[in-house]
């Protein structure tokens, strides 16, 4: 290849990982102000992040085109091949995580009218705290093609389900003990799922950050709690 093209081809990666950096500080908006509105029953917040799902959208439609014609123009191969092939992946888990992101807020809209329940949400924000620790966690190991950062990641998704298993349980029990709480803590039940899917997502770029560095994919088998 000759220094203009090898020099166009760089520009045309570090676009795609730009917009990759973009989408995933949405994501992490749109999780963080979902699980606000949540928290506050917040009915104009929650609409705010379905509103912002559109602009995820745009974007994982760009990087997964923008890569298909880096494919189809550059013809690369190893390592560069895989640089497509892992924007493409990163892009829809991201995308993935906005749109639950986004469950999370109609969620939230839809029991903003509802009498307050502050101690059956605590669960759900510690489930929130480690899902976005570990999707900052993989964004940076993607940044930095770190496969160590990357693995730790991925061994720690059992710790996520563990925590689902315990916000389960707590809302099962405030449902029995007062039959007013059924709705609301249902809700909630869907909430604490989408968090856990997020946090499969993440586990989804961990393993694609392994397989753009080295080459290989990780165990099928994923790490898994009780």
């Amino acid at each position: 290849m000759s220094d203009h093209i090898v020099r166009s081809y760089d520009r045309e990666l570090e676009v795609l990982g730009r917009r990759i950096a973009e989408m995933g500080g949405l994501a992490e908006k749109m999780l963080s102000d979902a699980m606000d509105a949540l928290a506050a029953l917040d009915a104009d917040a929650a609409r705010k992040v379905v509103a912002d799902d559109i602009k995820l959208d745009l974007l994982q439609r760009t990087v997964e085109e923008d890569a298909i014609l880096t494919i189809a123009r550059r013809q690369p191969m190893a390592i560069d091949l895989r640089e497509c092939v892992a924007a493409i992946r990163v892009s829809g888990d991201l995308e993935r995580v906005g749109d639950l992101a986004k469950n999370i807020a109609k969620r939230a809209v839809k029991i903003a009218g509802e009498a307050r329940m502050p101690r059956a949400i605590v669960g759900l924000k510690s489930m929130h705290e480690f899902a976005a620790m570990q999707l900052k966690d993989v964004l940076d190991a993607y940044a930095q093609r770190d496969i160590e950062r990357a693995r730790a990641v991925w061994a720690r998704d059992a710790d996520l389900d563990a925590l689902e298993d315990s916000v389960f349980r707590d809302l099962l029990t405030f449902m029995m003990e007062d039959p007013r709480n059924i709705t609301f803590c249902t809700h909630l039940l869907f909430c604490a799922k989408n968090i856990e899917r997020i946090g499969d997502h993440t586990t989804n770029i961990a393993e694609t950050v392994v397989y753009l560095v080295t080459g290989e994919n990780p165990p099928v088998e994923r790490p898994k709690g009780a």
